[in-house]
């Protein structure tokens, strides 16, 4: 892969994704397999203008060994050093990126009701700092390859071989192949930006799905929420891009109003693992009843993690067109697979696509019905005969998707 494109790409990451100003501090999070990528991307944030950048280095397979050999309760503990990091963040608030490289089998084999137990626990220390920051400041998730994860794409294909093509596809749908990809993508959220007036414009209550494959589904939409896209803005005002790539418009459904049955066309990886062929059936909002072909248990564990788990958080449109599903390519990575086709999210809810957003507290998201949770999972419903039918206030119906794709 040329260093060229490689430089471009780190470049995106720091100045669209963080949009990191003069001064700032800088939070990475990466695994050690993407070392060589992880140094020119910190010499990008310093370009930018970062006073320091400090890297958390993570390690799949040692990860994989602690959930082999330690206890929950040790697995469960938050030391004083995390907290006092954590406390940190929370009061400088710095551009966090979020480097995705893992095998998604890579955790295949591991007790996951010990993971599941040890994640509720970590998570009701750690979500109050999570909190503190939201809305606060800019965050950005991208994603480099790594052997595991493009032997996984590419099976067929020798090591070397199956990373440089994962490399090119990730250039590619990520907009960072060409010239002047931070042009790009100005044009880019400008285009998406011009979908999501049209969706607003409508001021839907609510979305119907429909599909052949037994989709039948229909969730309510919170009256101040709006349709975002991959731009988002913290509190103060200072945009951001949080995933490289994007092709979504999303808004916030309302907790308590969905009902009916979604099919997943893509496989969902979690904690290192697929779930596959699944299904999610919702009654008063919750979710109430799910099935897979492939790691059943581990889906519902994902709908037990805490009391918001069950209830969705986001409903995102993604033409069954978009270009990452013109690849052919199933990433088996939620980064990649979500910006494919249409998706919904279990748990945690944007309350940045509330109108107001920045003068309004927790409590008024949550009366809203914005729903609250640790996980926040996406999983991809959207096939190819996808229809989806906005209901407006006064009942009117309007086309948005046909056959997987816009009708607006």
């Amino acid at each position: 892969m040329k260093k060229s494109l490689i430089r471009n790409y780190a470049k995106l990451i720091a100045r669209v994704g963080g949009n990191i100003q003069k001064g700032q501090e800088v939070f990475i999070t990466a695994e050690l397999e993407s070392r060589d990528f992880i140094l020119i991307l910190a010499e990008e944030c310093y370009r930018a203008g970062a006073s320091n950048v400090f890297v958390d280095w993570k390690c799949q397979k040692f990860d994989k060994l602690a959930a082999k050999f330690e206890s929950v309760r040790a697995l469960s503990s938050v030391e004083s050093w995390e907290e006092s990091r954590l406390s940190y963040q929370a009061e400088t608030l710095p551009v966090t990126i979020k480097i995705l490289s893992a095998d998604p089998d890579g955790m295949k084999g591991t007790d996951r009701e010990k993971l599941t137990l040890a994640s509720m626990a970590r998570a009701a220390i750690t979500k109050p700092y999570a909190d503190k920051m939201a809305n606060r400041h800019p965050w950005c998730v991208a994603a480099v390859p790594s052997v595991g994860w493009a032997k996984k794409v590419f099976p067929e294909e020798r090591a070397g071989a199956a990373v440089e093509k994962l490399w090119e596809l990730i250039l590619k749908t990520s907009r960072a192949d060409g010239k002047d990809p931070l042009t790009d993508w100005m044009w880019h959220n400008r285009d998406l930006k011009e979908k999501c007036d049209v969706l607003n414009a409508h001021r839907f209550v609510s979305l119907e799905y429909k599909s052949a494959n037994g989709t039948d589904f229909k969730v309510g939409l919170i009256r101040n929420a709006r349709f975002i896209s991959g731009k988002k803005c913290t509190a103060d005002g200072r945009y951001f891009n949080p995933n490289i790539p994007t092709e979504e418009c999303f808004t916030t459904p309302k907790r308590g109003d969905a009902e009916g049955i979604v099919y997943a066309v893509r496989p969902l990886s979690f904690g290192g693992e697929l779930i596959e062929d699944f299904w999610i059936r919702f009654e008063g909002g919750r979710a109430v009843a799910a099935g897979a072909k492939k790691n059943e248990a581990l889906l519902k564990s994902i709908l037990s993690m805490d009391e918001g788990a069950a209830y969705l958080g986001e409903c995102a449109l993604v033409p069954y067109d978009s270009p990452i599903n013109k690849t052919g390519v199933l990433f088996y990575n939620t980064l990649f697979d979500e910006n494919a086709c249409c998706h919904l999210a279990l748990g945690r809810g944007y309350s940045n696509t509330i109108e107001n957003f920045a003068s309004l507290s927790k409590s008024d998201f949550t009366a809203m019905g914005v729903n609250d949770s640790d996980i926040h999972v996406d999983f991809m419903i959207g096939a190819e005969d996808l229809d989806i039918t906005g209901v407006t206030e006064e009942g009117v119906r309007v086309p948005v998707f046909r056959k997987g794709n816009w009708a607006l």
